[in-house]
């Protein structure tokens, strides 16, 4: 398997608080990895200590087959563009400079790249216009400029969507889509935002309480996606002594909604929950999301 990022048993302890616990993480060259974690699960500083801005207290990881305990890790470190938490802008500066600026302090001399840059985030047109004037969607996207320079193999951003409206969170998605097809870069996103992240996501990583608690393609998560019915009734206690009885597997919602995650005959259900004074004012079939099928596989870990 060809992995631009391998971490083998990766932690990371503060005194007293270990916030990553042996850590494994596999992602494929070309993938979008989404990396999906509540706060304090350890999301940024695993992205830290990837990039190198923290070292590891124990384990080891590897970018693009090279060891980061390797004397050629620093120069394999410039194969990552990464945003963390927020980009790193210069405010009181053009769009154009702050590239520049990325230029120099990364070595590039030649600066004939720019235009090109500024052109695939869709900013060629403001590249004079000072950053401090610039909305927050166009922020994220010179951010990202900035993240290219170099022509990175892989891209890590934390949290790019964070705050963006609508518009904003429609671009982002479409420029990683592109950069990802056209330009082959492989990409790490951390994000609190688990349905826009199924939209671009090829496989997923989740992480709780330092620990990646499953790795999954989408694919494979589709494949274990559970469905259900979604009943709308008007006695929840009637309805689930009927569901403990029949062995029918089920979660209360509300006070009147219940998930049944069983493929039944509904006729036959209402016709019996009718019999036990409760009647089924509604019914609908659904599709299990990424958001409660990572909140079911988060409360197992939780409870093992």
């Amino acid at each position: 398997m060809d992995y631009v990022l391998e971490t083998n048993n990766l932690r990371k302890k503060y005194r007293r608080n270990e916030v990553l616990i042996d850590v494994n993480m596999h992602i494929e060259k070309g993938a979008i990895y989404g990396l999906i974690g509540k706060n304090g699960a350890g999301k940024t500083t695993l992205i830290r200590v990837i990039c190198g801005l923290q070292k590891p207290t124990a384990g080891n990881y590897s970018i693009c087959g090279v060891s980061n305990v390797s004397k050629d890790i620093s120069k394999t470190r410039k194969k990552i563009g990464a945003i963390i938490e927020s980009p790193s802008l210069c405010l009181n500066m053009s769009a154009e400079d702050n590239l520049k600026k990325q230029y120099k302090i990364t070595g590039i001399p030649n600066l004939e790249g720019i235009h090109d840059i500024l052109k695939i985030v869709k900013l060629d047109d403001k590249k004079n216009k000072k950053v401090k004037n610039f909305s927050l969607g166009m922020k994220q996207r010179l951010g990202i400029a900035i993240a290219l320079v170099g022509s990175p193999d892989f891209i890590i951003l934390d949290e790019p969507i964070n705050g963006l409206d609508p518009e904003g969170i429609i671009e982002i998605r479409e420029l990683i889509l592109k950069l990802n097809k056209e330009k082959g870069i492989t990409f790490l996103i951390s994000s609190h935002y688990l349905d826009e992240l199924s939209k671009i996501a090829t496989c997923y990583g989740f992480l709780n309480d330092g620990k990646i608690v499953k790795e999954i393609s989408k694919k494979e998560l589709e494949q274990d996606f559970k469905k259900k019915i979604q009943i709308k009734i008007d006695n929840v206690k009637e309805c689930v002594r009927y569901l403990e009885e029949t062995r029918i597997p089920y979660k209360i919602i509300s006070d009147e909604v219940i998930d049944i995650y069983e493929k039944i005959n509904v006729t036959k259900l209402v016709t019996a929950l009718s019999k036990r004074n409760c009647i089924v004012n509604n019914f609908q079939e659904k599709d299990e999301t990424l958001e409660s099928y990572y909140l079911n596989l988060i409360g197992g870990a939780e409870n093992d």
